[in-house]
């Protein structure tokens, strides 16, 4: 996975209409030329690499470092290739805020629009079901998902592009996948973000997997759930950390110790077995559902952040199983540094993204392309120096 930083500040408000408009004109012509030029393949890959649509974002003209780049830039992308999306082979679906939830929908009317199996169309609605609960509830970063969309070609070649906020610190994080063949075990293209925090419950992790196969056992066996919460909910007070909780019948670690103090969560200080919803939706998974893999069991109904933290806290606290607490989100440049630092600069992925956005913007039929050029100039400076 690619990791990197990105500047996206939190901000608020609309782009100037004509503004807009101009996006939605500027990414047409653009669109347009990249099919001839390249596969529908990719395209999508490209959605998948966050510094190429950071830059065309900024050759489109929207500011390097507003989180409002990526609503903007979409929402300019899914009206400038609706009207041509049989000729190009590539839908954009979903969209910002409640338009995020109407992504299915997306799905299916160009699914129908394009003679798509059933079984495509249903692959790629739970594709997007799954990249949104991963984003959103397996990493909990503190960013809330506002901005979903869901990219895909007649073949089903797929990409998504969400975008989290918080609005504490005031700033936005941006998650990027691409025809990920699984959804766990650090799935991602790239996650960039302004910043690196020090703690980050992110049960998607590879190092993580110990965590989710002790997860999904315990919640297979009703009777140790069932005694297991009377155990969280009557003897916190007195859980000691030499002390050893097994359940029959679980794999279980040699050395299973509580290494953090029961009542509370590593990452969010939340008493989460007084929570009667969360004991509620723990109940009814063990006794009623069962999944048989973890990705089914963050399907069902209910299984939220709050769910997948006391998951995730039950099977380090008793059984010794320890989730990742790393942000996926790495410190880093977008095409490497010129002193090496954390790594040399990129020159191939460098010039590609340039070579494609210059193709662009010298075939494109506009008056004056001195903007255009300004623009491209500037995105070419930012990156060589690591910005």
């Amino acid at each position: 996975m690619k990791r990197g930083v990105i500047t996206t500040t939190l901000d608020w408000g609309h782009p100037p209409r004509r503004l807009f408009e101009r996006m939605v004109s500027l990414m047409r012509v653009v669109f347009e030329l990249m099919a001839e030029e390249y596969s529908t393949d990719e395209i999508i890959e490209r959605f998948g690499d966050p510094v190429w649509v950071q830059s065309l974002g900024c050759v489109a003209g929207f500011d390097w470092n507003a989180s409002g780049l990526t609503t903007t830039l979409m929402a300019a992308i899914k009206i400038a290739i609706e009207p041509m999306g049989d000729e190009l082979g590539i839908a954009v679906c979903g969209g910002k805020g409640k338009t995020s939830l109407r992504t299915p929908e997306h799905i299916k009317k160009w699914g129908d629009r394009w003679g798509l199996s059933e079984q495509i169309v249903n692959r790629l609605i739970k594709t997007s079901r799954l990249t949104a609960k991963v984003d959103n509830n397996l990493i909990q970063d503190g960013f809330q998902i506002y901005h979903h969309n869901l990219i895909f070609d007649s073949r089903g070649n797929w990409a998504v592009i969400q975008q989290g906020m918080n609005t504490g610190i005031r700033r936005a994080r941006r998650y990027h996948w691409a025809n990920a063949n699984q959804f766990l075990d650090d799935p991602h293209s790239a996650i960039h973000s302004t910043i690196a925090l020090s703690k980050v419950l992110n049960v998607a992790s590879k190092e993580s997997a110990q965590n989710r196969t002790i997860s999904l056992q315990w919640i297979n066996n009703p009777t140790t759930v069932e005694k297991d919460i009377k155990l969280i909910e009557n003897v916190q007070s007195r859980l000691s950390h030499k002390k050893t909780y097994k359940a029959k019948g679980l794999t279980l670690f040699e050395s299973a110790v509580a290494p953090v103090e029961f009542k509370y969560h590593p990452v969010v200080k939340e008493n989460f077995f007084l929570s009667p919803y969360v004991k509620k939706v723990l109940l009814r998974l063990a006794r009623n559902q069962k999944p048989s893999s973890y990705i089914e069991l963050l399907l069902k109904e209910g299984v939220g952040p709050a769910v997948v933290r006391a998951l995730a806290l039950t099977a380090e606290v008793i059984y010794g199983a320890r989730p990742s607490y790393k942000d996926p989100a790495r410190y880093t440049f977008a095409h490497g540094g010129k002193d090496g630092t954390p790594f040399p600069v990129a020159y191939a992925t460098y010039d590609k993204t340039l070579s494609i956005l210059s193709k662009a913007i010298r075939k494109a039929p506009v008056e004056d392309k001195s903007i255009l050029n300004k623009n491209l100039n500037f995105v070419a400076q930012r990156i060589l120096k690591g910005q």
